[in-house]
């Protein structure tokens, strides 16, 4: 299978970059004081995925490559959580944390198999 030559061209580096799209938009909803501490610490998150990706794009190895995709998956993870944790404080409706947690359930299975594709 010929890989990719840029993190640009994969899409699972196009859902990602979407998706910070889409959350910073949330965040922006957020009441004033909760967007400089749970917007900003999942800011952080979602923007480690597509940077992580991009990341592992620039090292020389596969392991390192894999590495990086390891950790863009963790922090779908923590994405994950800091929307249950949204939806819990009211920030966002049951719905909207459904389908953001559908795409990143999606993000996970393409960071699965691209980490597969390369070992």
């Amino acid at each position: 299978m010929r890989h990719k030559s840029t993190y640009e061209d994969l899409e699972v580096f196009k859902e990602s970059h979407q998706l910070v799209l889409d959350i910073y938009k949330i965040i922006n909803s957020f009441p004033k004081e909760e967007k400089y501490r749970l917007g900003d610490q999942l800011c952080r998150a979602v923007i480690s995925i597509p940077s992580n990706i991009a990341e592992g794009y620039g090292r020389f190895s596969i392991k390192e490559r894999i590495k990086f995709l390891y950790i863009a998956r963790g922090s779908v993870e923590e994405v994950k959580y800091l929307l249950l944790l949204v939806k819990d404080l009211n920030y966002i409706i049951s719905g909207t944390y459904e389908e953001l947690l559908l795409r990143l359930n999606k993000i996970g299975k393409m960071l699965n198999g691209l980490i597969n594709s390369l070992k």
